[in-house]
């Protein structure tokens, strides 16, 4: 099928790449000169697992190319928005860049056109859509719109796309979701050989839930919303196990266990952050109100989230009571693994108390050094996570890398002048970090010591 992906960012282009890599021809179109002459050229604009080697096959096959956003809309008879919907200062999500597109649809369709937003957008967007491509349609072709809500998740995008937990789709006819379900045949039917290496989380067909378009537009605010919910949750319990000397690690173990609860997001630290999650949850806060329903339970959990950055920097000052020329090395800078995105990182907002504070920061992360120091320029920015330890009173671990898992723990001890680990992610067991000599601080780790097994 002919496909358009209007935008290149996160979600655009791994959009277009795993839907080329399927199969499809798609137009990949992007506004910005810049970033569309990076990727013409080969680059890509952020780092993703995966996505480089999609990107160079699909258009070594011809089935992937970047071109202006009028050149994408005559050749896609599907065409997926997928542009920045950021947040406004009020915490709405600014739709400018959906409306753009609908005039561009409008000025250079001249058939039928299935306009699908994939951009996380409020509840009713679908409607306006409809309207101002009807406003501006001069050339009177026939269209339809639907949402097809993206659940990506960074530093597993790609994989997230061919293994699916579900695909959902809002439609307001059977045509357009025939569609839908055609473009997304090779994913529902698992008919092509997934280029990435990794068990499938869902066996079996992933379900496809069709709906209506105001509820597909609901589902994907509502989904990050419980998990950002979540997230709150097990930190403020984690608080209270710091309080009570419990272990949070154990009584997050126990609260998972249970079925119709599981695992997933119960794991405490420093906080959310990422553009999804924090700008997700303003805005449902603010459709709610809008709507006439009081979302206070989204408006504590953030409230929570916030204050993880001042209790962590807490945590800093409690250990090395005065910060002024103190050298802290820290480790990761992104708001999570296998990303380069630092977009509301909660290690960010902790290294700025930092610097406040007179301390000296000495920085390490594999993919996100070099966005970072456009954001903090007074840190120093290191080759390697020893680079960072060496010479700190302590050390910070703020996001939670494979490769720190695997550091060489004696090395890093006769480095620092301090062997401090205040760890933001409960990444080490407090009693293995103690009998390598270190003095260890994690999050909501009250307990003592460890309780025997039982047999």
């Amino acid at each position: 099928m002919e496909i358009a992906v209007i935008g290149a960012g996160y979600v655009g282009l791994t959009t277009a790449a795993c839907l080329a890599e399927i199969g499809h021809r798609v137009a990949c179109a992007e506004s910005n000169a810049e970033k569309l002459s990076m990727l013409e050229g080969g680059g890509l604009p952020f780092f993703e697992p995966h996505l480089d080697q999609l990107v160079a096959r699909s258009r070594q096959a011809g089935r992937l190319s970047f071109c202006p956003t009028a050149q994408a809309v005559e050749r896609g008879h599907a065409i997926f928005i997928c542009v920045g919907t950021p947040p406004l200062e009020n915490g709405e999500a600014d739709l400018s860049a959906i409306e753009g597109v609908a005039r561009e649809i409008a000025q250079h369709a001249r058939s039928y056109r299935l306009v699908i937003e994939k951009s996380t957008v409020p509840v009713r967007t679908g409607r306006q859509l409809r309207k101002h491509l009807g406003l501006y349609n001069r050339a009177g072709f026939s269209y339809d719109v639907a949402s097809n809500p993206e659940f990506l998740r960074e530093g597993s995008a790609v994989e997230d796309f061919f293994h699916p937990d579900r695909i959902v789709v809002g439609v307001e006819n059977e045509k357009a979701a025939g569609i839908l379900e055609e473009i997304y045949r090779p994913v529902l039917n698992r008919t092509f050989v997934c280029p990435v290496h990794s068990p499938c989380r869902v066996e079996g067909q992933p379900p496809l839930l069709v709906a209506d378009i105001n509820s597909a537009e609901i589902i994907k605010h509502a989904s990050n919303s419980f998990l950002a919910m979540k997230i709150s949750f097990i930190n403020l319990i984690a608080d209270l196990c710091e309080a009570a000397g419990a272990d949070i690690t154990k009584v997050a173990e126990g609260i998972g266990l249970d079925r119709r609860i599981g695992s997933a997001f119960l794991a405490p630290g420093i906080g959310f952050g990422g553009f999804c999650f924090p700008k997700d949850l303003q805005a449902f806060v603010r459709i709610g109100e809008t709507l006439g329903v009081d979302f206070a339970l989204l408006r504590e959990a953030e409230k929570i989230n916030l204050q993880r950055i001042h209790q962590f920097v807490g945590r800093v000052k409690k250990e090395l009571w005065v910060l002024r020329g103190k050298k802290i090395g820290v480790w990761g800078l992104a708001f999570k693994p296998n990303t380069d995105d630092i977009r509301f990182a909660p290690s960010l907002a902790i290294i700025r108390r930092l610097l406040a504070e007179g301390a000296e920061v000495a920085a390490y992360d594999p993919q996100a050094a070099g966005k970072t120091k456009l954001e903090l320029p007074e840190v120093r920015y290191c080759d390697s996570p020893y680079d960072a330890a060496n010479g700190a009173e302590a050390l910070l671990i703020l996001t939670e890398w494979d490769e720190f898992s695997r550091a060489d723990w004696d090395r890093v001890r006769t480095l620092m002048d301090r062997p401090v680990v205040i760890d933001g992610r409960n990444m080490f067991s407090p009693e293995e970090m103690a009998s390598r000599g270190f003095e260890y601080v994690g999050i909501g780790r009250g307990a003592s010591a460890p309780v025997p097994a039982a047999h």
